[in-house]
């Protein structure tokens, strides 16, 4: 992991409507490590990451991805920027009508010109990659849950993207499944020193994978915490961050 960093969260301010959800939110995501944005429901998570990904404009502040600032850069600039981006949705995001290969394949044909030769080429490569060999044929419909989660994951990477964006990898899945999916981002990221930013509230997979957290509290609009899961756990001395941590030691934790 690099001490430089690939993404700078400046000062962000992020509105629905007149309602303030995140209120001058500042941080730096590490070229080649694994962030973890958590907290509980209603405090900016999904929200934060759609700004991260140019999903939102900002209400002010800045977000700059790769040395580009995506709040005033112009459209060629942003596209260029969203090359280097790949997301795996809550849901996978799977087109339901198409085969797994032409789902992974549907970046590679907008924004390259490769040949359908290289192109098939290209999408076995990234399904061999998450274990997905053999399946290029079937529909989203025939995998289950674990595997269109991969799918969409090969697709995130069909343009060999520096950044990946994971918004709850393990939402919905089994704990074996989840596990599996742990194992295969901590893998990728060692093997291609791919940054990968997840937004999540699965306390076993932020042990599991996470270099460096983040947590937002929705009642302060804002960071409560910033560092190694593993060490918050032991030595936060916020109270809400202490009961994130360690569910059970006390009363109900705030965030569940």
């Amino acid at each position: 992991m690099s001490e430089k960093a690939i993404i700078k969260v400046k000062n962000l301010v992020a509105k629905y409507g007149e309602t303030v959800i995140l209120d001058r939110v500042t941080f730096d995501v590490y070229e080649g490590e694994i962030f973890v944005i958590l907290g509980g429901s209603g405090c900016g998570k999904s929200t934060l990451m759609k700004h991260m990904i140019g999903l939102i404009q900002a209400d002010s502040g800045k977000i700059i991805v790769d040395g580009k600032d995506i709040s005033t850069c112009d459209d060629s600039a942003l596209q260029r920027v969203f090359r280097r981006i790949g997301v795996l949705y809550q849901s996978a995001a799977l087109l339901g009508s198409m085969t797994v290969a032409e789902n992974v394949a549907l970046p590679l044909k907008a924004y390259t010109d490769l040949s359908e030769e290289s192109v098939d080429t290209m999408v076995k490569m990234k399904l061999s990659l998450v274990n997905l060999d053999g399946y290029e044929n079937y529909l989203p419909s025939e995998l289950s849950g674990g595997m269109r989660k991969r799918a969409g994951l090969a697709r995130a990477m069909a343009l060999n993207p520096k950044i990946l964006f994971f918004d709850e990898p393990s939402a919905g899945l089994d704990p074996v499944t989840s596990a599996e999916l742990d194992s295969l981002i901590i893998h990728l990221n060692k093997a291609f020193g791919t940054t990968m930013v997840i937004v999540t509230h699965e306390l076993q997979s932020i042990f599991s994978v996470a270099h460096r957290v983040i947590m937002l509290d929705k009642h302060s609009k804002g960071m409560i915490a910033e560092g190694d899961p593993k060490y918050l756990k032991e030595h936060s001395q916020n109270l809400f961050v202490k009961e994130f941590f360690n569910p059970g030691a006390g009363e109900k934790p705030r965030f569940e």
